[in-house]
């Protein structure tokens, strides 16, 4: 069956496997999904679970977003979507999903919103060639002819200059390379659509989920120095009690 989970693009960064080989991947946060609604065949004609990611102030939510989360026992969120093609009968209202739902190795489609671009030329937008540069030419960057002058008129599909990007993008066929439970973030081998901080949905990779061998990745912590760790935040909370027993002590001869 499939499953998805919502999360925040963070950025993109590069890990290596213990072959020495280096994967570009992006981060991205999932922390905490809460299934917000469960859409059934006899209510909605298909099937399909909502789920909620981003906490969202009940100051900047008005009553409909408030009582929709209120019966999954939840907060406003900012980010909704449906994720369809799931067992329903697995998922209960108010249902918390983190990065575990995938395992290392599984093939998804990752889908964002594209940077926007604005307004722009017919180089940019449809990476047309220039014409020359230098002196006397009288064209450099237009958009070239329109067409043929027996239809009267420019044919439909024309490449023109005018918005750029602001789109619904998916990239299919990433590979979860590695799975923090402690951040509640997924590692995706290559690149996501949109900008860092931008919401992206994360599903079941719809032509090719046959699951993909992956090598393990090297750590640059050891054992060592988290032991070492531990011992120096250990040795720290001793020294306070200590400080605050003394402080307490003179305070109460003092008196």
């Amino acid at each position: 069956m499939k499953k998805g989970i919502l999360g925040r693009k963070i950025g993109m960064t590069q890990v290596f496997d213990t072959n020495g080989k280096l994967i570009p991947v992006t981060v991205v946060e999932v922390g905490t999904n809460v299934v917000t609604q469960i859409k059934t065949m006899e209510n909605d004609g298909y099937e399909a679970i909502q789920l909620g990611f981003g906490e969202k102030r009940e100051k900047l939510s008005n009553k409909p977003e408030m009582g929709h989360a209120k019966k999954a026992n939840t907060t406003p969120k900012r980010f909704l979507k449906e994720i369809r093609g799931v067992d329903i009968n697995n998922y209960q209202l108010g249902t918390e999903l983190h990065a575990d739902v995938f395992e290392v190795g599984e093939v998804v489609d990752v889908t964002g919103t594209s940077k926007g671009k604005g307004f722009q030329g017919v180089i940019k937008r449809h990476n047309q060639s220039r014409g020359p540069m230098s002196h006397g030419s009288h064209y450099h960057r237009g958009p070239g002819s329109m067409g043929t002058m027996r239809p009267m008129r420019v044919f439909k599909g024309k490449k023109l200059p005018g918005h750029m990007g602001d789109e619904t993008i998916t990239i299919q066929n990433l590979v979860i390379v590695a799975v923090d439970m402690e951040n509640g973030c997924l590692l995706i081998k290559g690149n996501v659509p949109g900008p860092k901080k931008s919401f992206v949905v994360i599903r079941t990779a719809v032509k090719n989920p046959v699951k993909r061998e992956m090598g393990e990745l090297i750590t640059y912590v050891t054992e060592e120095e988290v032991t070492e760790t531990v011992n120096e935040v250990v040795e720290t909370e001793e020294v306070t009690t200590e400080e605050t027993n003394e402080s307490s002590q003179e305070e109460q001869t003092q008196e």
